[in-house]
């Protein structure tokens, strides 16, 4: 009996032209929860490249600016890790409608969005650092474009994985949880705007 080769794909380390095709691609297990984790960690990333911008300016007591720094920094590579979690969440799902079990669909939808759950919870961390470094830090121009930007990037990574959570909700037979995730999410995302639209206000008015 000739012996299966199990081949384990790491996405996360792929470049971005590989992960990109991946996602672009209906037959490859990337897919929407992944591509918001990939724009997450670049969200992350520009709030980190702001705050370290704004290193020598920030005006701010040391030991919170390094507070900015360290967990901007785990922010961006916990998202790099959920690009990953994404394909393993849903890999159950994968298996049941192989096999064509209703029971086991079911169970393992709410499973399947589990990583888009938290991607959208992350956005929201990370636009509140977002929200609050735009009080703290110096007015510069520069910095205040990055930390937009990032703000920006964040809350349409945190569209992206909630509206795969809608989605997946909406084929759901369960109609309880089906609200619960819908409703949630749009409080969720009603929060994030507030917390946009203070970011672009404070900003706006502080160049």
């Amino acid at each position: 009996m000739e012996e299966k080769k199990l081949t384990i794909q790491i996405y996360r380390n792929k470049s971005a032209d590989e992960l990109t095709a991946l996602i672009a691609d209906p037959g490859e297990r990337p897919d929407a929860g992944s591509a918001a984790a990939s724009s997450g960690a670049l969200a992350a990333a520009l709030l980190c490249r702001a705050v370290r911008m704004n290193n020598e300016t920030a005006g701010l007591d040391p030991e919170k600016q390094d507070w900015y720094l360290r967990n901007s920094e785990i922010l961006r590579t916990y998202l790099v890790k959920l690009v990953d979690e994404d394909v393993k969440c849903r890999g159950p799902l994968r298996r049941a409608l192989k096999e064509g079990d209703d029971h086991a669909v079911e169970a393992a939808r709410q499973v399947s969005v589990s990583i888009c759950l938290e991607i959208v919870n992350m956005m929201g961390k990370c636009l509140e650092m977002a929200a609050d470094y735009a009080e703290d830090m110096s007015r510069t121009v520069d910095v205040g474009f990055y930390l937009l930007e990032s703000a920006e990037l964040a809350y349409a990574a945190s569209l992206a994985a909630g509206g795969f959570i809608r989605m997946t909700a909406e084929k759901s037979a369960d109609e309880t949880w089906c609200y619960v995730m819908k409703r949630e999410n749009e409080l969720t995302m009603q929060a994030q705007a507030e917390l946009l639209g203070r970011i672009r206000t404070h900003l706006k008015q502080s160049t």
